[in-house]
């Protein structure tokens, strides 16, 4: 498939894209609008900064339930909106060379994509917030693994910053057909 055609994230991963898990694969080569149902755990930091940080960026709420994930994606971008615990939380992903950046409430985050034993693994290599680049290295603590177990798709998700302690960490899982 040409890369100028292709689904974002095969776009991005190229040929380890088909060395990825079934469910893996489904989910990222879709295009259009989905919609996934599943479960989720999300834990949050308790103190003042980590809150104030976690609703800057709309991340989720504490507590253990279902997952809605939309999804609308097209060759040059992706929409998730994730219905975790009574909210919603947006986001944009798209392609500027080989970063995948997502908009996720007033941050823009570029993640680096690699595929290592079949799990696809996010690491952060620039951060905007207001606009503003703050150093990547303040985000070392930032990061996505993705995965399947049980025929079903797998994510854990987690966000600690210096000073902050823990912002989110989510994991669960989504059926994906």
């Amino acid at each position: 498939m040409d890369a100028a055609v292709s689904p974002l994230f095969t776009a991005l991963l190229g040929p380890a894209f088909v060395g990825l898990p079934v469910p893996v694969r489904a989910l990222h080569a879709a295009q259009g609008l989905r919609r996934y149902a599943g479960d989720v755990e999300v834990e949050r930091g308790i103190g003042l900064l980590s809150r104030l940080v976690a609703s800057a960026t709309r991340l989720p709420p504490a507590g253990t339930g279902p997952l809605c994930v939309e999804i609308d994606a097209s060759p040059d971008e992706e929409r998730w909106t994730r219905f975790i615990g009574g909210r919603t939380m947006p986001s944009r992903l798209w392609r500027d060379g080989d970063v995948l950046c997502e908009r996720l409430g007033l941050a823009t985050f570029g993640f680096r994509l690699a595929v290592v034993d079949g799990v696809i693994e996010w690491r952060v290599v620039r951060v905007r917030v207001f606009g503003v680049s703050l150093p990547a290295r303040w985000f070392t603590g930032v990061g996505a693994r993705e995965s399947a177990e049980d025929g079903r798709y797998r994510f854990d998700v987690w966000a600690s910053l210096p000073i902050a302690g823990l912002l989110v960490h989510y994991r669960g899982a989504l059926d994906v057909d």
